[in-house]
């Protein structure tokens, strides 16, 4: 399946699919020397908000949710839930472009699964030192 686009309850289309689809692909293989086979699904905040709430007992809003569903030594297998709603809520909050946002939230699903983590103050650090390096490797890539 390598990644994979989908739309769940809203209608997104998603610019530069070929290129991220690559982009994704050999960068996570590079960052943990494994492949990624991961299913991106873009939706409200309404539909994530209930995936929170059933799956992760969370009663409140986010960006993204991403579930590992296989690994092995050389694969990874996943789901990834986007909230369009709230990327485009946090790109004006910090002032950047809705794509560059979007693209952080995506790159930052694949750095869960590569095995980084942001529970720590020290670890929020690294992965968004981790996300600024995928979306400018993503910027020189084309």
């Amino acid at each position: 399946m390598a990644i994979s686009f989908h739309n769940a309850d809203i209608s997104f289309k998603l610019e530069k699919k070929v290129l991220l689809k690559k982009f994704i692909a050999d960068t996570f293989q590079k960052e943990c020397g494994k492949k990624l086979s991961a299913s991106y699904v873009f939706c409200s905040d309404a539909y994530l908000l209930g995936i929170n709430q059933s799956f992760l007992q969370h009663d409140y809003y986010t960006d993204i949710i991403t579930f590992p569903l296989s690994e092995t030594d050389s694969k990874v297998v996943s789901e990834i839930y986007i909230s369009i709603d709230r990327v485009i809520d946090n790109a004006k909050k910090h002032k950047v472009e809705g794509f560059e946002e979007l693209h952080r939230v995506m790159f930052h699903g694949a750095l869960h699964l590569a095995g980084y983590k942001d529970k720590t103050r020290a670890q929020q650090s690294l992965m968004r030192q981790k996300e600024d390096e995928w979306i400018d490797l993503f910027k020189k890539s084309h």
